[in-house]
């Protein structure tokens, strides 16, 4: 079964069921409106604060795209682009798009149009959907692809070098096409989150995509009665293939547009919203409004929530123990995974180990891991070297890229570049990106060993450590220390604190600064190696 099978079979078994609701809390804000889809979308889903959708509608609606790509030429192997902020009509596109036995290549919608130009070219779209935030961007685009179409416009005021999505779908049959489909054909191309540079195309079958949404339900046992928050952006494998574990159980969920405390618990309240994923500094926020008295618990109704689990990015234990104190009842879960193994679950804590939080977990349901120095041989239990994985969600390949591809796949094994040991009880603990490792005076200093302990301190939100060179020491370990609002800190107090660290572990420099996150929580080490390499390079020329 594939996954467009799963969501005829919705619509056949819980046609007039709720599936997806939409939610703006800003619109809300501005002004209370509750509009209910019943046919197509013919009132700007950007004017509306809150939407529903059925499974029939989902359905019928991912049939009507992939009729109108089929009837513009567009088909197997087909590239189509999917450039737009979380809204209804997202995944009934891109569910169109692998109707139609296209390939669904979503882009950040973050990405500068230089990065917008380079994707398209990069994976050989030959179509784009895009939404009003992106109108200059991808008129900038269209300068240098002046044969890049069809373009579709998601929402209202289309721009003349586009088509409006919603005039054309209209007309477009809603019965499913006749486009034959297997496990092994192309489905999809995601980029990798691009904090080391331009961003690498990374190609999924369709197996790779079920496969998620089987692991993904195995974990966390999404129900009919379940209702899934996915606040994290839909281009990026990690929301999304949360999310479909509640396609595979048909199960309701919500897209909340916007990450602000307030609207999470809102949201969860008056939807009724019973797993939520969310990242690291989203955790954070929640906990510093509820610390400073800016949310009060009482004031909302969360008895619904069963099950917080987090994840992309390594989940400070700190924090995770705070949550738990404020938040008892609820279950608590971290899946570890990326772009290359179709985002979380090759890796899994599990709800039931949650006296482990510091660790990422063991193999996800269907997978296997093992840990291995440079040479390829497994390191033993307790050393450090480079996890990799294997499993039903590896990825085919980097697009156009065999090079790259041959670098990280090996026998069927996939290299993480994430360096990590396994503890006596066979659960696997992260230490740090590869290529983060500092290597000061001879000693390896593990970055997130460092921001773990750091993460300790009562008065920091957040933290990065990064390597800056030194002439004597080749470099050292800088901590760039983002402090909680109305707290204060010193870099004596900081040194004082980093005393329990063993010596080399010791940051060489303290550094007050925001620490920059991207859209999918991780820290943007590269944008501050960039700003802070600058100046200590400078300084050292200046000293010789």
């Amino acid at each position: 079964m594939l996954l467009t099978d799963v969501l005829a079979r919705n619509a056949r078994l819980y046609g007039d069921e709720i599936c997806l609701v939409g939610v703006n809390p800003e619109l809300k804000e501005k002004r209370e409106v509750t509009w209910r889809e019943y046919e197509l979308m013919e009132t700007d889903p950007h004017n509306c604060s809150r939407r529903e959708m059925t499974w029939r509608q989902f359905d019928e609606g991912a049939n009507r795209f992939a009729n109108l790509l089929l009837s513009r030429g567009l088909g197997k192997g087909d590239k189509v682009a999917i450039l737009l902020m979380n809204c209804l009509e997202w995944l009934p596109i891109y569910f169109g798009v692998l109707r139609a036995g296209a390939i669904a290549v979503p882009l950040n919608y973050r990405y500068t149009a230089e990065e917008i130009e380079y994707c398209l070219k990069l994976s050989d779209a030959k179509a784009l959907v895009f939404g009003p935030e992106f109108v200059g961007r991808v008129e900038q685009v269209l300068d240098h692809l002046p044969n890049f179409d069809p373009r579709f416009f998601v929402g209202s005021d289309c721009p003349t070098f586009a088509e409006s999505y919603r005039e054309l779908v209209s007309d477009c049959l809603a019965s499913p096409p006749k486009v034959p489909l297997s496990a092994e054909d192309d489905a999809a191309i995601y980029f990798s989150s691009g904090t080391t540079g331009f961003p690498k195309a990374i190609l999924h079958h369709h197996a790779s995509l079920i496969s998620a949404a089987i692991t993904e339900q195995a974990h966390h046992g999404q129900g009919r009665e379940d209702n899934f928050l996915c606040i994290a952006p839909l281009y990026h494998t990690g929301g999304k293939m949360h999310w479909f574990g509640s396609l595979l159980s048909g199960s309701k969920g919500v897209l909340l547009r916007g990450t602000r405390p307030q609207w999470i618990l809102r949201t969860v309240a008056e939807e009724k919203v019973t797993i939520v994923w969310l990242l690291v500094p989203w955790v954070q926020d929640i906990l510093q409004a509820i610390d400073q008295g800016e949310i009060r618990l009482e004031d909302y109704d969360l008895s619904s929530w069963r099950l917080m689990h987090v994840g992309a990015q390594p989940v400070p234990p700190s924090l995770i123990r705070r949550w738990l104190q404020v938040f008892p009842h609820h279950q608590y879960d971290t899946d570890y995974g990326l772009t290359e193994s179709v985002g979380p679950g090759c890796v899994h804590l599990g709800v039931e180990n949650v006296h482990k939080v510091g660790a990422i977990g063991k193999a996800g349901y269907g997978w296997q891991t093992k840990i291995v120095d440079d040479s390829g041989a497994e390191v033993k239990p307790g050393e450090v070297g480079e996890l990799a994985v294997k499993g039903p969600g590896v990825m085919k390949g980097y697009y156009k890229d065999p090079e790259a591809t041959a670098a990280v796949l090996k026998d069927g094994w996939l290299l993480t570049g994430d360096m990590a040991y396994e503890d006596e009880d066979g659960f696997i603990h992260l230490v740090d990106r590869k290529k983060d490792v500092i290597i000061s005076g001879g000693e390896n200093i593990y970055p997130v060993q460092v921001e773990d302990f750091l993460h300790r301190h009562p008065d920091i939100k957040d933290v990065a450590v990064i390597g800056l060179p030194d002439r004597r020491l080749g470099e050292i370990a800088a901590a760039i220390i983002q402090v909680k609002r109305g707290h204060s800190l010193t870099e004596e107090q900081v040194n004082e604190f980093c005393l329990a660290l063993p010596r080399y572990k010791r940051p060489r420099k303290i550094i007050f600064d925001t620490v920059p996150r991207n859209a999918t929580g991780k820290i943007d080490k590269p944008a501050l190696r960039r700003k802070y390499h600058t100046e200590d390079l400078v300084r050292l020329q200046t000293e010789t």
